[in-house]
């Protein structure tokens, strides 16, 4: 029953929230971040409880739900899962801690947030394609009233526009499961039947289909280059935690997604339309990385630098999908990274994203070019900005490194070209963080900012959590490695 906690909780968290009206700003606060807690402690414990040379799913639950369509409550975690799982509790926890105005609605925003924080951990442990579906769509309620209700600028147009373009994406999704779930005699929705019989291989036009659905329904939550603009623009008018946790864990669900439906049930088809997909990946990567370098908002250069992190991943599972003889091993090392690069990108991103809010707490402002200076100002501020810009540039000794590394030495050995090409936006992004950095913290400082606060004790104790989280993979990786490689090594292993 340890992942059923794990996603209950903050659901029971949020229900206490929603129910009642004697919550005060202080109170409502510290109850969602001991509830959002739970969750953490709880994977952390299922964590050292795995083992990598067991079966592929593990603490698997499974009561029934309508058997007589083969609908039931499964929850199971490879190891995969289990640590895309762990990351998202972590950026929840880290992100309801930060500080954020509420706009004198504390216990709703709580509210909100814990829901979020449920059913999302619930799209990562589910076994049930249906139980998949149905968490995936409800993140779409949550995120939709915490970037409407709690954001700046054109939330409300912002949060119209994130709803409308993946619930479009969730109804494309519905249609693939539906067509996976009557390919396969007895009909059910279980995860690990449709692994293991492969039902629509040699299907032709219809797997085709099926397929096409599933990507477009996972390219659109990536988001990956064309499907990709509703993205800036939900990251500027949210929140810095809810920033943070759109960028850190909902992205996470496309790339998942797309690991765990047609990567591991459609392997013929996926690796027909491997190459394809590997080019709309390398397209996201320069796309992304250039478009960044050209923002002076400094919100919007970060979530277009999501795009660009997101298409690494989409590229390692490409090149982990071709079935070219021969590149076993590189295909091994192609999702080992794809999966470092998600829970890389959620630490760094995050604590990227939360930085954002602490500037516009204090000066409501993300224009590049009205800033300056403010190292002597702000150290703390400054020292996080540039170790988390750093981690995103892929420096060595930090989780993008070790996560771009894998990506790049497996697709190498897959598709070298595209490896070589994509190797040019780490050279971008480099370039778009080092000049974001110089704008923001260095030169001559404008007198308006002669009083900018620096972060307070919260600010930076939560910013040092994620931090020591994507410095500690970077630095001793092989935690993380043991349990990634398992999963990748049998699902790669069985094609």
């Amino acid at each position: 029953m340890i992942l059923t906690a794990a996603l209950g909780l903050p659901m029971l968290g949020a229900l206490a929230l929603a129910v009642s009206s004697l919550w005060t700003e202080a109170t409502a606060r510290r109850f969602a971040i001991a509830v959002s807690v739970l969750p953490v402690l709880l994977l952390a414990w299922a964590w050292r409880q795995f083992d990598p040379q067991g079966a592929l799913f593990q603490f698997v639950e499974e009561v029934p739900w309508v058997p007589s369509l083969g609908m039931s409550y499964r929850l199971g975690v490879d190891g995969i899962a289990l640590a895309v799982a762990t990351m998202s509790a972590l950026v929840f926890s880290a992100s309801i801690a930060y500080p954020v105005d509420t706009k004198h609605q504390p216990r709703q925003y709580y509210a909100w947030m814990l829901f979020l924080q449920s059913v999302s951990l619930g799209v990562f442990l589910a076994l049930d394609l249906l139980l998949f579906y149905v968490f995936f769509d409800l993140s779409l309620v949550g995120m939709f009233f915490l970037i409407g209700r709690w954001g700046h600028g054109q939330a409300q147009f912002a949060a119209f526009k994130f709803f409308l373009y993946t619930f479009c994406g969730s109804l494309l999704l519905l249609l693939a499961i539906i067509g996976l779930y009557l390919s396969v005699e007895p009909h059910t929705f279980d995860m690990r039947v449709l692994i293991e019989q492969q039902p629509l291989a040699g299907a032709g036009m219809t797997a085709g289909l099926v397929f096409l659905a599933l990507m477009l329904g996972f390219a659109i939550k990536t988001p990956v280059v064309p499907v990709h603009t509703w993205l800036p623009q939900a990251h500027v008018d949210a929140p810095g935690p809810v920033s943070a946790i759109l960028a850190g864990v909902l992205l996470k669900m496309g790339t998942y997604g797309i690991i765990r439906i047609p990567f591991a049930m459609m392997a013929e088809t996926f690796s027909r339309y491997a190459l394809v997909i590997a080019l709309f990946a390398v397209a996201s990567i320069l796309y992304g990385a250039f478009v960044a370098l050209g923002q002076s908002n400094l919100k919007r250069r970060i979530a277009y630098t999501s795009i660009n992190h997101m298409g690494y991943t989409v590229l390692g599972i490409a090149a982990a999908g071709a079935l070219i003889q021969d590149t076993g091993y590189a295909r091994e090392l192609a999702l080992v990274g794809a999966t470092m690069e998600m829970v890389a990108h959620g630490l760094i991103t995050g604590a990227l994203f939360l930085i954002c809010g602490s500037f516009w707490q204090r000066t409501e402002e993300y224009d590049l070019d009205s800033y300056g200076g403010l190292l002597r100002q702000a150290p703390w501020l400054t020292a996080f900005a540039v170790l988390a810009s750093f981690a995103s540039l892929g420096l060595p000794g930090l989780a993008g490194f070790v996560a771009e590394f894998h990506i790049f030495a497996g697709t190498f050995g897959v598709y070298p070209w595209l490896a070589v090409i994509g190797v040019l936006g780490i050279l971008v992004t480099a370039a778009l963080f080092l000049q974001m950095l110089q704008k923001v913290f260095f030169g001559a400082m404008p007198e308006r900012w002669a009083q900018f606060e620096d972060l307070r004790p919260i600010e930076w104790g939560v910013l040092a959590v994620l931090s020591a989280g994507f410095v500690i993979i970077g630095v001793a990786p092989a935690f993380l490695l043991t349990l990634v490689e398992a999963s990748a090594t049998l699902l790669v292993g069985g094609r």
